[in-house]
């Protein structure tokens, strides 16, 4: 006799399987979660090197497109130079070495110029600032010549602080410089390791651009194996809009961040304004973050040159309004267009949740990514409408009062009013009820029909029972 197996037996096994697993793993998460989260850290640590590299390649992906596609390429075709699967390996090669040696130009560049003005008026403020508290001081005493009160509560203030300020930045900040060159030095060894994960990660990043067509042929590959083609095409699909939102997002900014602090520069260098360098610098850093950006910039670039100079204060304040309605109005959206699809009230809301929860990375990243997630929602929204054949336009649902039979009903305050009043006086019960009305109805419908069933029982029981009567007798 052969023996079979019965399928649906199998099937049970594998439910009651992984019922079993997945309450041990739900316990696990709630009593171990300390384990769980050492254990995801030392994963991190040891993985650091290949995140490194995937954001570094990813980073490095629209130069290394704009090298190949725009120049080489081009190149070759007008030097009848055929592009074959030979050729195109000699051109990759060269495209990645010609997009390291930007980046590396780039970056040393900047730092070649910009990190000497900031370290000499970083020394220039801690040396000078009994100066600058002096010339404030006697700006506020003419700016409140003719409120005594005033002047000498807010001079008391300023003299209190202003002492303060002076011994930590003398008495605590520059005796405790030997402990930070301490602690500094002791803590090589961990830059160290942070800067050998970002040399392993940069030459991860190498072998990511040289095959990054072939990876994502294998990453479709494998999504095409697991899920159904229409899902499949779905996911794909996402993954590309994801694609295009974040480093849309992300690449427009930073080049709008980048013309914004040399706009910055050019304009405090023309007005004469202290510290120009390290003003445009933050001015085009805090410019990254959306909405926030402009304002965490200017406030305290504003007070720096307040202290040396209250007019010029003046003057940057003015400057720094017009340089971020040009942003916003102009350069911001001809860099970056519409990548979001947010509105000004979704952006506060991602910026600052993210932010809450994420520090300064999260206002930076927060809006591409809530843009994302809100596509997703909104696509999710429209596909149930249009199974349900409504429209998925939100104009059509500005002023809907109901919907019968597929048809907007808009709605009227002054006649709902009045049809409420009208119902109540005729009625004694308003002809449009409440959704706990509408739920409780079918209950209330229902233990009536159940009564009236009840009573016809009733009344059939007391007939045949007064027949059978009259035939005994």
């Amino acid at each position: 006799m052969k023996f079979r197996i019965d399928k649906k037996y199998i099937h049970w096994g594998f439910t009651a399987f992984a019922v079993i697993a997945a309450s041990i793993l739900f316990y696990y998460l709630l009593f171990h979660r300390e384990n769980l989260s050492n254990g995801f850290h030392a994963f991190l640590a040891v993985a650091m090197p290949i995140l490194d590299g995937l954001i570094l390649a990813y980073l490095l992906t629209p130069i290394l497109n704009g090298v190949e596609k725009r120049c080489l390429i081009p190149l070759c075709m007008k030097c009848n130079i055929g592009v074959n699967k030979r050729s195109r390996k000699k051109i990759r090669a060269l495209s990645i070495l010609l997009t390291v040696l930007i980046v590396s130009f780039i970056i040393y560049s900047f730092f070649s110029m910009v990190i000497p003005q900031l370290v000499k008026s970083i020394q220039s403020i801690i040396l000078q600032f009994p100066i600058y508290v002096n010339n404030l001081t006697i700006w506020v005493k003419k700016l409140l010549a003719d409120n005594p009160d005033i002047e000498t509560a807010v001079v008391e203030v300023m003299d209190t602080y202003s002492v303060e300020l002076n011994n930590f930045l003398n008495l605590s900040l520059l005796p405790k410089m030997n402990e930070v060159i301490k602690d500094v030095s002791l803590s090589f060894l961990s830059f160290l390791m942070r800067l050998w994960n970002l040399i392993i990660g940069f030459i991860i990043s190498i072998y990511i651009l040289g095959s990054k067509e072939l990876f994502a042929g294998q990453a479709k590959k494998i999504v095409y194996a697991l899920f159904e083609t229409n899902t499949a095409n779905a996911i794909i699909s996402d993954v590309r809009f994801t694609h295009r939102t974040f480093s849309g997002f992300m690449v427009g900014k930073i080049i709008d961040s980048i013309i914004i602090g040399i706009i910055c520069f050019l304009g405090t260098s023309m007005m004469g304004t202290p510290y120009a360098i390290l003003i445009s610098v933050i001015v085009g850093i805090t410019n990254i973050i959306p909405f926030f950006g402009p304002y965490l910039g200017a406030i305290p670039s504003a007070f720096l040159i307040l202290m040396v100079n209250p007019l010029q204060c003046l003057y940057f304040i003015i400057f720094i309004l017009v340089l971020q309605q040009f942003d916003g109005n102009v350069l911001g959206p001809k860099i970056l267009g519409d990548s979001t699809g947010l509105s000004g009230f979704w952006v506060i809301f991602s910026i600052t949740l993210f932010g809450g929860i994420f520090g300064v990375l999260g206002m930076i990243v927060g809006v591409p990514v809530f843009a994302i997630f809100y596509a997703g929602v909104r696509a999710f929204i429209n596909q149930l409408l249009l199974r349900k054949k409504l429209p998925a336009d939100t104009g059509n649902y500005l002023n809907v009062g109901s919907i019968e039979n597929g048809e907007f009903i808009p709605y009227h305050v002054e006649e709902q009013s009045e049809l409420s009043a009208s119902s109540l006086a005729h009625e004694g019960k308003p002809k449009q009820k409440s959704m706990i009305h509408h739920f409780f109805r079918g209950e209330k419908t229902e233990r009536n029909e159940s009564n009236a069933d009840n009573k016809t029982t009733a009344f059939h029981g007391d007939i045949k029972e007064q027949r059978e009567k009259e035939e005994t007798q």
